[in-house]
């Protein structure tokens, strides 16, 4: 049973991408009349795997598991509570992007924002979850590294 269960919408960053995909086709239609036709179709399917792919980031936190995915869970990570040393809410740098990112602090998934928890991991390394409601996650994570 879930202490936590979070789906982040990714409508700005879908928004996003329309937009670009929008400013995309005037460039390649301005350039390329003739074959335009290529040009959006290429785009579209680009368009589609990107929104299959992160429509959403989720985060669940059990007693035993804290679990990240975005969309439909094809991108995923999970980590054993056992296995995180800490937790803490930080703030990532906006140069840090957006989707699965290394940074100089470890692994990241981040679908929209600044905000993410960052675990530390028994082994050493750092992974973040971007998210729209750090204090909560990071309490939920708290919550199971307590027992539950």
């Amino acid at each position: 049973m879930p202490i936590y269960l979070h789906r982040q919408p990714g409508t700005k960053l879908l928004v996003t991408i329309f937009i670009v995909f929008l400013a995309v086709v005037a460039v390649l239609f301005a350039r390329y009349p003739d074959s335009i036709g290529l040009w959006v179709l290429s785009a579209l399917a680009i368009m589609a795997l990107v929104t299959l792919l992160f429509w959403s980031l989720s985060v669940e936190v059990t007693s035993d598991r804290v679990r990240v995915w975005f969309g439909s869970g094809l991108i995923s990570r999970s980590f054993e509570v056992g296995d995180i040393r800490a937790v803490s809410t930080v703030r990532n740098r906006w140069f840090y992007g957006w989707g699965i990112r290394r940074t100089p602090h470890g692994w990241m998934f981040n679908l929209w924002g600044l905000d993410a928890v960052e675990l530390e991991l028994n082994n050493g390394k750092r992974f973040r979850i971007g998210t729209d409601q750090p204090g909560q996650l990071q309490q939920a994570i708290e919550q199971a590294l307590e027992g539950g």
